[in-house]
């Protein structure tokens, strides 16, 4: 895929498959993409060139089926200020097409897997990060969709939270969670490392590199991942098949 902005290029050639049951990491440094990606794949903006597909229903020419096979957490996370968490979540499945009773069986169902509790009738207004993070993914999973397109998560969200997210995340997908394919991206290496099955790394707008902790460290000739993900993204290191990535100037 590849789009074009302007006279600059957000994305020149990122190219990868997640798998269902699967989490699939984005990792690379700021401005390599990852949004930029994230979005086409949501279908909020189109690519110049290549395609997008999602359970393979084409993203540009299939937009709305395909969107609603997927949920997507962006940042910041957009939550209604004067709304409930409650009211929030219904909104965007009236979105989806829910009705009310489908709607609060979700809601339920929600509350039990994500642990919402007294969330849920406070107004979303001076609601913590961990809070907000909490409503803004059980608005994304409201429908249940089969996908997960997550942006930064993981971002302002203390020890505590992080945890709780990524606890959230592998029961997901795992087969009690429904097997739920999921995409994030994030520049933290160590949430990456930790959450992952397979990561895609990203630089200037590329693929450089993709595979699990231990593929990419052995493609690097490195025992430490930092220092793995440093070469890929920035050294001379490239894999069979991929470009090779460009030193930032």
């Amino acid at each position: 895929m590849r789009r074009r902005r302007s006279a600059s290029v957000g994305v020149r050639d990122v190219s990868f498959r997640a798998e269902d049951g699967r989490i699939t990491g984005l990792l690379g440094p700021n401005g390599a993409g990852k949004t930029t990606t994230m979005r086409m794949m949501a279908g909020l903006i189109q690519p110049d060139a290549g395609r997008v597909r999602i359970d393979g229903l084409d993203s540009t020419r299939d937009a709305g089926v395909a969107r609603g096979r997927l949920g997507v957490l962006g940042d910041p996370r957009g939550l209604y200020p004067r709304l409930s968490a409650r009211e929030n979540i219904a909104y965007y499945a009236a979105l989806q097409g829910l009705g009310p009773d489908a709607t609060a069986r979700r809601i339920e169902e929600l509350d039990e897997a994500l642990a919402l509790g007294p969330l849920l009738d406070r107004r979303t207004e001076g609601f913590s990060q961990g809070e907000r993070m909490k409503t803004a993914l059980a608005r994304a999973l409201i429908h249940d969709p089969p996908n997960l397109l997550l942006d930064e998560p993981s971002n302002g969200l203390d020890v505590m939270a992080t945890r709780a997210l990524r606890a959230t995340l592998r029961h997901l997908a795992s087969p009690a969670g429904g097997g739920k394919c999921i995409v994030l991206s994030s520049h933290v290496m160590s949430e990456v490392a930790q959450l992952c099955d397979e990561i895609v790394i990203v630089a200037r707008g590329r693929t450089v590199a993709r595979g699990s902790v231990a593929t990419l460290c052995a493609a690097a000739g490195e025992a430490d991942f930092e220092e793995a993900f440093v070469r890929l993204a920035f050294g001379d290191v490239q894999q069979d098949g991929m470009p090779g990535p460009t030193r930032p100037l």
